[in-house]
């Protein structure tokens, strides 16, 4: 049986239709699909998978952040290269993990900009014979870096929910560093002296125990000036029982709190 001519132009024109409405709405799942995916990765609550999002952002900070302007012990940027920055950042702010800026993680602290927690570390010319006390533990991470590159690690920290939470940290990933909840203004008289000495808050002047408490030739790095504005990254090198200082650069840190506070009033 034959189809008159004219309804099979009105049979074909149908099915032209029909195929693009298909097309269109299988792009448009497409599409859909591919927002939804959009959206999650840029969910500020929504983890990166560490194989994924986290891997490529540290290798990017390792790259440009540090390699990119003056950091060049390889064994600061190995171990920054290694350590995952984002499990001592606060769940709101891990998406900014291996950003250029410093982070909050609460109390009124925070986490430093990768490029002073390299800079810092790099300036005490660590190796792993030494024993080094980090003064203002944080979150851990400064002393996840410490871990990795000299043979015993101790740190300080004032604010009590800050070196709990510090601890259970660096426990949990395996770095073996000593957490004191004290005030880092008297350091940690019980395993001194110290090859090197860090101090991750700011202060108008050197706290003499921490310059008691260092090896003869050993290394101190500290944020001095204005506890409220900017201060100076400063290295000190203890020499015939006196100290020498050296500047390196315009840095801002939340200020030391405890006697340091109290002397400032």
């Amino acid at each position: 049986m034959m189809f008159p001519k004219k309804l099979l132009v009105y049979v074909l024109i149908f099915i032209a239709i029909f195929a693009c409405c298909l097309l269109e709405d299988r792009e448009e799942a497409r599409e859909s699909a591919v927002g939804t995916t959009s959206s999650a990765w840029l969910n500020t609550s929504a983890p990166i998978p560490e194989n994924e999002g986290y891997t490529t952002a540290r290798r990017d900070m390792v790259e440009n952040q540090l390699e990119g302007r003056d950091i060049y012990d390889r064994r600061v940027l190995d171990a920054m290269a290694r350590i995952p920055r984002h499990e001592f950042v606060p769940s709101s702010y891990r998406h900014m993990s291996y950003e250029d800026h410093p982070l909050p993680i609460g109390h009124g602290q925070t986490i430093s900009q990768p490029y002073i927690v390299a800079l810092m570390t790099q300036s005490l010319q660590l190796d792993d014979s030494v024993r080094v006390l980090e003064v203002g533990t944080g979150s851990g991470y400064q002393a996840a870096v410490l871990s990795g590159l000299c043979n015993e690690t101790y740190s300080v920290e004032i604010i009590t929910e800050l070196a709990s939470r510090a601890d259970e940290t660096l426990e949990k990933l395996g770095y073996a560093v000593d957490v004191k909840n004290a005030d880092g203004y008297f350091g940690w008289e019980e395993h001194a002296p110290y090859d090197a000495i860090i101090v991750t808050c700011a202060a108008n002047h050197i706290p003499p125990p921490l310059v008691e408490q260092l090896k003869e030739g050993g290394r101190l790095v500290i944020p001095l000036g204005s506890v409220r504005y900017h201060q100076t990254l400063t290295l000190v090198k203890k020499t015939g029982g006196g100290v020498v200082t050296e500047y390196i650069t315009g840095v801002r840190f939340v200020p030391m709190t405890g006697e340091a506070m109290e002397q400032n009033t």
